[in-house]
C-alpha cells in the first residue's frame, strides 16, 4: 500500500511548529511517508538561504530558532515542488496569499488529495475592494471556501487554543479540526496529535472556522474596555453579550452548523484566550486611548501589519447591513462604528448597559 505523504505550505512561527509535529508523527506511523515537505519562501536570514539554514542545521534560524527541528521536515523554496506529490496539504501561511498559492498550484497536485487550513481570518468577495471599504453585495468568504473552490479538494480546518510558542515547548494546548468527510478523522487525528497537543475531530468545519475569526472582533472589544480602565464585571458582560451575538451570526449566516461547536476548544475557550492576551487586544485597549486611526496604530505598534479585529468588524457588519439586522446585532455593530470613529470609544459601556434582555433561541443549527 502506497504511503501518504504530507506538506506544509508555510513556515513562520505556528508553520514551523506544526511542521515539527507532522514530520515527526509522519516518521512514527507506517500508513506516512517519512518525509514531510515545508514551503519556505526564498529569503536571506544572515546573508543565507533560509531553506539552507532549515536543511543543513534543522533550525528555523528566523522565525523559531530555539527549536531544533527533525531530519525529515524539508524546506522547498518551490511552491509546487513541495505539494505536488502529497495527499494531505496543511496551509499555514498568511491570508492575503491563500488565493495566489492555490492558483499556482491549481491542476499541479493530486487530484485526490486534501487540504487542512490553519489559516488565521478570511477572504473577502470578489470585487469587494472600493476604496478601502467593502463594497454592497461583498461579505465575507471562509479560507476552506477559497481553497476548495480554486483546488476543487476537500479542505478540514483546524482552530483553537494554541500558540506556536507553548507548542514548541511541548506545553499542553488543544485543538479542534472540523471535517467535512469523517471518514479521514482519525488519520488527521493520529497526524496532529501528541501527548500534550488535543485533537479533537468534529463534522463541523464552518463553525469552527467562524469561531477562528469572530474570536478577534470579540478581542478587540475586550482590549478597549481595558483602555477605558473599566471593571472586570463589564468586561464579562460584554463577553457574554458578544457569545451571544456570535451564536446568532452563526444561527443567521451558517445554518447548519451545531451549538456543541462553541464549548469546543475553538469557541468559548479560544474566546477566552485572545481576551485574555492578543494583538486584537492590545490594538484595541490602544485605540481606546488614543486619537489615532487603526492604521496609524497598526503602524506604529505591529509593524504595519493588519489586525484582524477591525477587519473583521467592517466585513461582519457589511453582512449584517446587507439583510437589515445591525439592530439584533448591537454590540457588532457598535465595535465596528468605534473602529471607524464614528463614535467614541465609551458608546461601548452604553451599548452593554442598555442591551436588551433577551435569550437568544437559536433557530437553524443544531442543539446540544
Amino acid at each position: 500500500m502506497e504511503k501518504i505523504h504530507v506538506c506544509i505550505i508555510g513556515s513562520g512561527n505556528l508553520g514551523t511548529a506544526l511542521g515539527k509535529i507532522l514530520a515527526e508523527n509522519a516518521a512514527a506511523l507506517s500508513d506516512f511517508e517519512e518525509r514531510v515537505n515545508m514551503f519556505v519562501y526564498d529569503e536571506l536570514f544572515d546573508g543565507i538561504r533560509l531553506s539552507d539554514l532549515i536543511n543543513s542545521h534543522h533550525i528555523n534560524e528566523k522565525y523559531l530558532p530555539q527549536i531544533q527541528l527533525p531530519d525529515n521536515l524539508v524546506a522547498c523554496t518551490d511552491l509546487v515542488e513541495t505539494a505536488k506529490y502529497a495527499d494531505i496539504i496543511v496551509f499555514v501561511m498568511p491570508k492575503q496569499f491563500i488565493e495566489d498559492f492555490c492558483k499556482t498550484l491549481l491542476g499541479k497536485i493530486k487530484p485526490n488529495a486534501m487540504a487542512i487550513s490553519v489559516i488565521k481570518g478570511f477572504v473577502l468577495n470578489e470585487g469587494d475592494d472600493n476604496g478601502g471599504e467593502v463594497a454592497s453585495g461583498s461579505g465575507i468568504q471562509l479560507i476552506s471556501q477559497t481553497i476548495m473552490k480554486y483546488l476543487k479538494i476537500p479542505c478540514a480546518v483546524l482552530m483553537g487554543v494554541n500558540l506556536a510558542s507553548e507548542l514548541t515547548l511541548n506545553r499542553y494546548c488543544e485543538a479542534t479540526l472540523g471535517c467535512r468527510d469523517m471518514k479521514h478523522s482519525k488519520l488527521l487525528k493520529d497526524l496532529f496529535s501528541t501527548p500534550n497537543f488535543r485533537v479533537i475531530v468534529i463534522d463541523d468545519a464552518d463553525a469552527v472556522e467562524v469561531c477562528g475569526y469572530l474570536k478577534h472582533l470579540i478581542a478587540f472589544a475586550s482590549g478597549i474596555l481595558d483602555g477605558l480602565q473599566t471593571n472586570e464585571n463589564t468586561k464579562s458582560a460584554c463577553l457574554r453579550f458578544a457569545l451571544i451575538e456570535m451564536l446568532r451570526f452563526i444561527d443567521v449566516f451558517y445554518p447548519g452548523c451545531k451549538l456543541s461547536t462553541l464549548f469546543e476548544s475553538c469557541g468559548i475557550a479560544d474566546v477566552l484566550t485572545v481576551c485574555a492576551g492578543s494583538r486584537n487586544r492590545r490594538l484595541g485597549e490602544a485605540f481606546a486611548k488614543s486619537d489615532r486611526s487603526i492604521e496609524q496604530l497598526e503602524t506604529s505598534l505591529m509593524g504595519g501589519e493588519q489586525v484582524l479585529g477591525p477587519l473583521t468588524a467592517n466585513a461582519v457588519y457589511l453582512m449584517l447591513q446587507q439583510k437589515g439586522l445591525q439592530e439584533r446585532f448591537p454590540l457588532f455593530t457598535i465595535i465596528h462604528r468605534i473602529c471607524k470613529r464614528e463614535v467614541k470609544p465609551e458608546e461601548l459601556l452604553h451599548c452593554i448597559a442598555t442591551m436588551p434582555n433577551i435569550i437568544y433561541h437559536p433557530t437553524q443549527i443544531f442543539p446540544l
